[in-house]
């Protein structure tokens, strides 16, 4: 009778420990979770940060133009949400004028006023060649894009300003020296012609077509 109870609480003392050890592993599994989680955050993080930097070019970018002073239609249907895939090239061969062009045949020239002359005005890689801007068509919302206007990679061989690309009005940037095609829709990758870099791109922002227009890279 004896060894029947002795037996029995020893049973019972096991169980007491088998559930002990259980919550223990269950508290050390947690404890690691809590642990590994704001890591695994962090990494996910540092990812897209990774990602998002490689996005853009280290060339130096810097523009500031308020459309709701110059009412420029050409550059205007290049800053509309509701007309992606029309992209504006914007230069200025003289301190004089700012050129616009875009891929739907529009172009003016507007005059440069005293404010404007005495903001930093740094159009990519050349000020002559300068910049083309647009929203592509491939994401909604839309994406703006701001691309450098010359081929990026007759560029890097030449490091010379002499390859300005021209605009079709797909959305499609060609450089008539390398043959290559960019699809400045889809982050100015390659589609035709051999394999290189993609077009060189600024970090860009508008409040709009009369809005401002945001060049800081």
């Amino acid at each position: 009778m004896n060894r029947g109870k002795r037996t029995e609480v020893r049973g019972e003392r096991c169980e007491v420990r088998g559930n002990r050890l259980h919550t223990g592993i269950a508290i050390t599994i947690l404890s690691l979770f809590s642990l590994l989680a704001p890591l695994s955050t962090l990494l996910v993080t540092f990812a897209s940060c990774g990602e998002s930097e490689f996005e853009y070019s280290n060339h130096r970018a810097h523009f500031t133009y308020d459309n709701s002073i110059h009412l420029d239609a050409t550059l205007a249907a290049a800053m509309n949400p509701m007309s992606p895939g029309i992209f504006c090239r914007i230069s200025r061969s003289t301190t004089a004028y700012f050129d616009f062009e875009n891929n739907q045949n529009m172009n003016s020239r507007v005059a440069v006023n005293a404010v404007e002359q005495q903001r930093i005005c740094e159009l990519g890689t050349y000020n002559a060649s300068g910049i083309i801007v647009g929203y592509g068509t491939l994401d909604s919302p839309p994406t703006f894009f701001a691309y450098d206007a010359q081929c990026p990679n007759c560029y890097e061989e030449s490091n010379m300003p002499r390859y300005q690309l021209s605009m079709a009005s797909d959305g499609t940037a060609s450089c008539r020296n390398c043959k290559r095609q960019y699809d400045m829709n889809n982050g100015g990758i390659i589609t035709n012609g051999s394999q290189g870099n993609k077009l060189i791109r600024y970090r860009a922002s508008t409040t709009g077509p009369m809005g401002v227009l945001s060049i800081n890279n």
